[in-house]
């Protein structure tokens, strides 16, 4: 599942060279699912219909609601650095958060 706050069309770009074979994401939320507020867009976790206890989200910005804090983890922005590793380096945390 991929959540931006980008415009669909750009997500829908973003996707083609993520996933060019649609065979890992199989869902996008883009900026029409977020909250708009004071002109900031906002990324409201329960629009995704799934119980919050299991929603983890990636991000640079901690774009969610207070009360969605815990869901959130922080990463550094991508740069479009061929040899970025950062969310390699999350797979042995994100292993941790599957079993538990």
């Amino acid at each position: 599942l991929i959540y931006t706050t980008a415009k669909k069309d750009y997500a829908k770009k973003l996707l083609e060279v993520l996933d060019p074979k649609k065979k890992l994401i199989r869902c996008c939320f883009s900026q029409s699912d977020c909250v708009c507020s004071q002109g900031c867009y906002w990324k409201d976790l329960t629009c995704l219909g799934r119980d919050l206890a299991k929603v983890v989200a990636l991000d640079h910005t901690m774009q969610g609601f207070p009360a969605q804090a815990d869901n959130w983890i922080q990463v550094p922005p991508w740069s479009g650095d061929p040899e970025d590793e950062e969310l390699l380096r999350l797979i042995p945390a994100l292993r941790g958060l599957c079993r538990a």
